[in-house]
């Protein structure tokens, strides 16, 4: 993925034994702008910093940066080995044990392993600092969004309840969309982002995410697999799906910052009727508020930067639902039938325990079964509904598995031909056919 990262400024000093946390210019300045600009707390910017909530105290207490100076030990018996050190600790992951060894058997090193270890500790934790200084990342207009689930308890005149929040950020204009739901599944994963798409007149050409089990589960040693309905998703539209690295999912800043924004500025002091009214107030505080304000970080108003990105995205008003194009597929139950959005409609019962794909379109249910169309049904319009065809059963099969029996039955019957018939004259019939001819 081409992106531009924006470091803050240089990396921050680490502690060593015995001397307070420092840190450096650039990031000195970042909780500044962070306290002051963006209205964190210190503890918020303590987790995102990935520091010390008492070194962000004073750091905010400093009224200018003062550049830390540390004396130079030249006297150790390290002195002469610290190029060598500082060269090959990262190849071997900063195990002192490691160096400590090679030191002695290659370097003539007649020190203590302590002394290693106090050496080496301040480079692994500068290393440390160094994978958490990257805080965000530019990308080009219509390249990437950002998308994510926020919690969020709700005021309704009912009471308190737990609403989730999808949230998809356009990483150029910091645009955002905001739907609320009741969980997090799948289906209203899928759909919310539809939604987005229509909302914004398109889409980017990568999402980022952060792992939920609706687009990935791990699979051991750090690989994972994709979910196969949300992979079938993103192929139908076209997007490239991407993940932020495992436990680091402030690499998708932009989105949580939305979802803290709602939290802060949306919620306080509002109280909805219901769901309908919720969302509906949602809708217009990001139409004349999220989308209005100034951004701390790009100085922009989101709607301004969004005339800008509007251009770059990919259309997708020409392009009908996923959930209404796209082929999934079913294994057939015992029952012969195959379920699609709680319904559940019939196939021929010998493709039990098969797999079939199930397709809708223009009012219709398709299956098929290797590319060979073996069922096609009218979509019922509720849920929980069954269509079967009498065709698709057994039926015929069964009563020729019964008709041995049956054949051995009439075998030991009375023929017909021995039964008595009484017979009478048409004229009987004739006559009961008159008004009244039935009443004696």
């Amino acid at each position: 993925m081409s992106e531009h990262v924006q470091q803050v400024g240089s990396l921050p000093a680490v502690k060593s034994l015995r001397e307070e946390p420092m840190v450096r210019e650039g990031l000195w300045r970042e909780i500044q702008r962070l306290f002051s600009e963006q209205r964190w707390s210190k503890l918020a910017i303590a987790r995102e910093l990935g520091l010390d909530v008492k070194t962000v105290r004073r750091s905010l207490q400093q009224t200018s940066w003062q550049p830390y100076r540390r004396a130079v030990r030249s006297g150790t018996l390290l002195a002469r080995h610290s190029e060598f050190l500082k060269r090959r600790a990262p190849e071997v992951r900063y195990s002192a044990r490691i160096l400590f060894q090679e030191l002695g058997k290659e370097h003539g090193y007649t020190g203590s392993y302590e002394t290693v270890k106090r050496f080496v500790r301040p480079l692994r934790d500068e290393r440390w600092v160094a994978e958490r200084a990257a805080l965000r990342f530019e990308t080009p207009p219509g390249q990437q969004s950002q998308i994510d689930w926020g919690q969020a308890v709700v005021p309704f005149r009912s009471g308190r309840a737990v609403r989730h929040i999808f949230v998809l950020t356009l990483g150029f204009s910091r645009r955002s969309f905001y739907h609320p739901t009741r969980d997090e599944q799948l289906g209203h994963f899928l759909d919310a982002h539809e939604r987005a798409f229509e909302y914004f007149g398109g889409r980017t050409t990568e999402h980022l995410y952060d792992r939920p089990r609706t687009v990935c589960h791990p699979v051991g040693q750090g690989a994972v697999e994709w979910n196969r309905t949300f992979k079938s998703f993103a192929e139908y539209w076209g997007f490239e799906p991407r993940l932020c690295r495992a436990y680091r999912a402030r690499t998708k800043g932009k989105v949580e910052a939305g979802v803290k924004y709602l939290k802060i500025n949306f919620l306080p002091g509002r109280v909805f009727y219901d769901d309908l009214h919720f969302g509906e107030a949602l809708t217009e505080w990001t139409a004349t508020i999220a989308d209005q304000r100034v951004h701390g970080t790009t100085h922009e108003r989101p709607i301004d930067r969004f005339a800008r990105e509007r251009g770059c995205l990919v259309p997708t008003a020409a392009q009908p639902s996923f959930r209404l194009e796209v082929c999934q597929q079913r294994v057939v139950a015992t029952d012969f039938l195959v379920s699609l959005d709680a319904n559940r409609y019939s196939v021929p019962f010998r493709l039990i325990g098969r797999t079939v794909e199930v397709q809708r379109r223009e009012g219709r249910v398709v299956i098929r079964h290797r590319g060979a169309i073996v069922a096609e049904h009218d979509e019922l319009a509720g849920r929980y509904q069954v269509r079967i065809l009498p065709a698709h059963g057994p039926g015929a099969i069964a009563r020729t598995t019964r008709q041995p029996r049956g054949a051995c039955a009439l075998a030991h019957a009375r023929p017909l031909g021995d039964v008595p018939v009484e017979v009478r004259d048409l004229a009987v019939y004739e006559a009961l056919a008159q008004p009244g001819g039935g009443q004696q």
